[in-house]
Parts: C-alpha cells; structure tokens; sequence
C-alpha cells in the first residue's frame, strides 16, 4: 500500500534536483560553450543559463587575462653565447568556441608554443642585442604568438623578458669590454678637447697677429698675473721675434775683414 505514494515522492523529489540542475550561473568573466548530444550548440552567459541535463553539456571557460610565466630556457645566440632567459606572457580568450573546439588545452598549448618561440626568436639574435634591444624582441615575439594562437581563439596582449642570465666567465668578459670601451670614449673625448683648444688658440693667435699692442698688452698682463703670486721665482717670458732678430745680427759677415786682406 505504501510503494506506490514513496514512488510518487521519489519521482517528485528527482524531478525537482533535476530542474534545479538546470539552471546554471555564470560570472560576468564567464562564458559558457553548451554541447547537445556532443555537437557545438552555442555560447551562452553571463547570468542565469538553462543547460539541460543528459542531453546538454556545458564547459566554462574564463575571458580574464591570464599571466602565465614561461620557464627558463636554454638559448644559443647567434654569436654562439650560451644563455638562460624566462618571460612572462599576458593572454586572454576572445572566442570561446575555438579556444574549446580547436584545441584540447589552451593554456598547456600556449605554454608549450611561446617556450619553442622564446628559443627560436632569441636564438637569431646576438647576445647585445638580447640585453640592449629588449623591447623590440618583447614586441617581435607578442606577434608571432599572437598570430599563431589566433585560431584558438587566444589574444597575446604581451610579452615581457624578465631574466637573462650569463655564466660567471661571461660577466667577466663583458665587464672587460665595457671598461675598454669606456677607456676609449674618454680618449676620444680628450682627443676631440685637444683639437678644439687649439683651434681657439689658433683664432687667438690671429687675433692677436693682427695688431702689436694686444700682444703687448697681452704680455704685461701675464707679467701682473705671476707678480701677484707669493713667490720668490719670476718667470720672465721673451718674445721669440728677440732671439731671431739677435740671431740675424750674429750672421752677418764682417765687412771690415776683407778690406785688411786687400790692403796686404
């Protein structure tokens, strides 16, 4: 007498957690891709979504921006440098359909593709240019990614270098190339000041040419600048014109000297 009401409530009380299984809430940063009886049926959320239940299936994927640190990697440059750099990506999905459809793991394939690309991109590059151009090789591999992810429905927004790493014997080499190009630079600089004093000597030189008395003023200025010192020793400069001018008188050959050796 009493199976047949227990049936009835069974049948009630299933009826109703099936009904309440249908329903399904979604966050704004969800998206829903439904499945009926295995065939793609559509995209669905966010908010309160109807999945029905054997014949539906329902798979959530996340449209956030996903962080995702790329292990470290051991890299040839093309000057044959051995290397250690890991990065950082910044993705997210754009179309849920493909990133669920056209791939099985979005995040292991993104993950395995921008480690093959870190290397192969890295490895066309000299080790200068890994260190100085960081920006250009962040952008060159953010397209690459992002070009070939596209058909998983995935949009690489970034890519950042955050480490490269050098052996010890490595360091010590590039701190020996950087102190003789600094040694260098400062050769070049003390160079360029040399040839720029002496051309303005140069112009003070024909300045001065051009009229005696500023060169006479010019002396008995230095004559006031070393009396002004405290010092017992003056340095007293003569014009070189003196000692050319004296030198002109000593060669000039005796005349009276001939007149004698005629006259015996």
């Amino acid at each position: 007498m009493f199976g047949f009401p227990y049936f009835i409530t069974t049948l009630v009380v299933l009826a109703i957690l099936l009904l309440l299984s249908m329903f399904r809430i979604l966050r704004e940063y969800e998206r829903g891709v439904i499945f009926l009886l295995g065939r793609f049926y559509r995209v669905k959320g966010p908010g309160l979504i109807i999945v029905v239940p054997i014949i539906q299936q329902m798979v959530r994927v996340d449209l956030r921006t996903l962080v995702m640190d790329v292990p470290t990697q051991d890299v040839i440059s093309r000057d044959n440098v051995s290397v250690r750099v890991n990065a950082v990506i910044y993705f997210r999905v754009v179309d849920p359909e493909r990133a669920v459809i056209h791939v099985e793991n979005y995040l292991e394939a993104t993950s395995q593709l921008s480690q093959t690309t870190l290397r192969s991109v890295l490895g066309q590059h000299e080790l200068d240019e890994m260190l100085s151009e960081r920006d250009q090789l962040n952008s060159d591999i953010q397209k690459i990614l992002d070009k070939q992810t596209d058909a998983w429905g995935i949009k690489v927004a970034n890519v950042e270098i955050k480490h490269v790493d050098l052996d010890e014997s490595m360091v010590r080499a590039i701190a020996r190339q950087a102190e003789a190009e600094r040694s260098r630079r400062a050769k070049v600089i003390h160079a360029l000041g040399e040839q720029e004093a002496s051309e303005k000597l140069l112009n003070a030189a024909q300045t001065l040419s051009q009229q005696p008395q500023a060169i006479q003023l010019r002396y008995m200025q230095t004559l006031t600048e070393i009396a002004g010192q405290n010092s017992h020793t003056i340095v007293f400069p003569l014009p070189v014109d003196m000692f050319s001018q004296l030198g002109d008188i000593l060669k000039k050959p005796d005349i009276k000297e001939p007149e004698q050796k005629a006259g015996s």
